[in-house]
């Protein structure tokens, strides 16, 4: 809870101050509203999430099954795209953020001053070390600086509601400013709705609180398909995190607005992005009030930590899967040490300003909210859940409004989001480019016809004709093997062919059983693979590693421009088969002479 608490508790350093001066005297309102959207939109959209995907994957991996072949990889990309938006901007915002209140503070060296851009670049960097040393090191600092800040932040809102409780003036001036401005209370409602969207920055955590499942143990008995002690836990977690933060924001919306003059909260005012901050100085000494600043600079430098720990275990479970990243990216260092230096690149673009990263920050946010909303309710309504599909679709529909006009109105943050969107999407179809030839099969198996029809080849000579599986009639294997015999000088006897049925053209990496059929009096090995030159070869290498023998491989060529045959390879999995096999046995086999042979005529 405290590793994705320090990205969801460390908004309690500013959104007061946001709530106060977007809403003015109608702030606690609003904050009630989005405290009534958390507790009753966002918190059971997670908890449903939780439980349909127990492995931190959240919503994108329940719309990856929902949405089918390359339709589903492509909504995965921009997904992917808005939760990295939503991610590194968490670590550069946070950290610029934390740079901020340390320069700003009145005890802060003044060789500090105006160097943002470096402080928060050395700040990214410890971050990062942080995470090199590993995710036990990461919570037990989360765990301390979360425990600490929940703690000043707790004394400062007692002390204020214990000021405004000997001093009730304070409160009856809220309440003259809120009926004086808004005497209708229909109206205070509307503008609290009006006004939500500003508000959404409160709603940050939840997507890192279904990413960080993975480090919840579960029960001993849990199993990878279905580890109910894991999704006990996590369930839990977000609803004890909901739960502490919906007191803290309306008890810090409440005392701020009715305790600090409105002018303050504007640009330049003492209270501006620092209400709580502002209240511990005021009323409980300077010494108190630094204190307070020095675990605020650290909880938001290590805001980043939960997004860190986020990215980590989204990207190594998607791009290298899918063949839209290295191998490498299944590992953890080196991630780190790529989001890191992403981090630093953000950072000097946008000159470690805050305001200039907020945009980008609520629309991951948001958009990542909304399509946990869509796919909920898609799962709800696939299940015949008739009063679930309601209420989720109701809740979709609040957060799709919620994002539209956070984009109306900082279209910047679309933009930006964009920006990382077309990155991943097109670095990710490069490396499938740059990785269509490798061997994709992550185990080859025969099953017991198909062992021996490899064991029966005669003189261990395997020789395996290619034909493809749209055409299985009595004919079309005659006219093949036909074919073959005069194109190759192939004999009757010992010719087996080989099928390979493209499931999901999409896939990247599958598992090949190889099964043996006989059709019409022709042994037949088949498999279902997502393409089909890989999958040749990547059977044609166990044959020469696991069975000794040496197989040979007869292709026709593929009728056509080449062109357009290497696409049809490249999206479908079909095309080029002849050369693109032998470049994949080329890749897969250094050595030519432990290489099967390929034969094209």
């Amino acid at each position: 809870m405290c590793l994705t608490g320090v990205d969801y508790f460390s908004t309690l350093g500013y959104q007061p101050a946001i709530a106060a001066l977007a809403a003015g005297a109608v702030a606690p309102i609003a904050t009630v509203v989005l405290v009534v959207v958390t507790l009753a939109g966002a918190l059971p959209v997670y908890r449903r999430v939780a439980r349909e995907s127990p492995h931190g994957t959240g919503s994108i991996s329940m719309l990856a099954k929902l949405l089918p072949r390359w339709g589903g990889k492509l909504a995965v990309l921009v997904l992917l795209g808005f939760a990295a938006t939503d991610f590194m901007i968490t670590i550069t915002l946070s950290t610029a953020d934390a740079t901020a209140h340390l320069v700003e503070n009145p005890f802060a060296p003044q060789v500090l001053h105006g160097r943002n851009i470096a402080v928060t670049l050395v700040l990214l960097a410890a971050l990062g070390a942080v995470f090199l040393r590993g995710f036990r090191e990461a919570i037990r600092l989360a765990t301390v600086l979360v425990a600490a800040f929940l703690a000043l932040n707790l004394i400062v809102i007692a002390v204020a509601i214990a000021h405004l409780a000997e001093h009730p003036v304070a409160i009856g001036d809220w309440w003259s400013t809120l009926t004086t401005q808004h005497g209708d209370p229909l109206m205070v409602i509307a503008i609290a709705l009006v006004v939500f969207p500003k508000l959404a920055l409160g709603l940050s955590g939840f997507e890192t609180g279904v990413a960080v499942m993975p480090q919840i143990s579960g029960d001993a008995d849990d199993t990878e398909e279905r580890p109910a002690g894991r999704i006990r836990g996590a369930r839990r977690l977000l609803t004890t995190s909901a739960l502490i933060m919906s007191g803290f924001l309306i008890a810090s919306s409440f005392t701020t607005v009715a305790l600090i003059p409105a002018a303050e909260f504007e640009p330049g005012g003492a209270a501006n992005g620092r209400a709580l901050a502002y209240l511990a100085h005021a009323y409980l000494g300077e010494g108190f009030g630094t204190a307070y600043d020095l675990i605020t600079i650290a909880i938001l430098w290590f805001a980043g930590a939960s997004a860190m720990a986020g990215l980590l275990n989204l990207v190594p479970r998607y791009l290298p899967r899918y063949g839209m990243a290295p191998a490498w990216t299944r590992a953890t260092r080196p991630l780190v040490l790529v989001f890191t230096a992403i981090a630093f690149v953000i950072t000097i673009l946008f000159r470690a300003d805050v305001d200039a990263q907020g945009g980008a920050y609520a629309t991951g946010v948001l958009v990542l909210i909304t399509s946990a909303s869509i796919a909920v309710t898609l799962v709800a309504r696939r299940a015949r859940q008739r009063a679930a599909t309601v209420g989720f679709g109701a809740v979709t529909v609040v957060f799709l409004y919620t994002t539209v006009a956070n984009i109306i109105e900082r279209p910047d943050g679309l933009k930006i989001a964009a920006c990382f969107v077309f990155g991943i999407v097109a670095v990710s179809f490069v490396s499938r480019v740059a990785r269509s030839t490798e061997l994709r099969a992550t185990a080859v198996r025969l099953d017991e016809s198909a062992a021996e029809f490899v064991d029966a080849a005669p003189g261990g000579r395997a020789r395996l004709l290619a034909h493809e599986p749209n055409d299985v009639s009595p004919a079309r294997y005659r006219q093949k093997l036909r074919h073959a015999r005069i194109a190759h000088g192939l004999p009757d006897d010992d010719v087996l062919f080989i099928e390979i049925e493209v499931s999901d053209s999409s896939d990247f990496e599958d598992e090949l059983l190889v099964r043996g059929v006989e059709r019409h009096g022709y042994r037949v090995l088949t498999a279902r693979g997502s393409t089909v030159p890989n999958g040749i070869a990547a059977i044609a290498l166990h044959l020469r590693r696991e069975y000794g023998c040496t197989p040979h491989i007869y292709f026709r060529w593929t009728e056509g421009h080449p062109l357009r045959n290497l696409v049809r390879f490249l999206l479908f999995g079909e095309g080029e088969i002849a050369p693109m096999t032998r470049e994949v046995l080329r890749e897969a086999e250094p050595d030519p002479a432990g290489r099967p042979w390929v034969h094209v005529a």
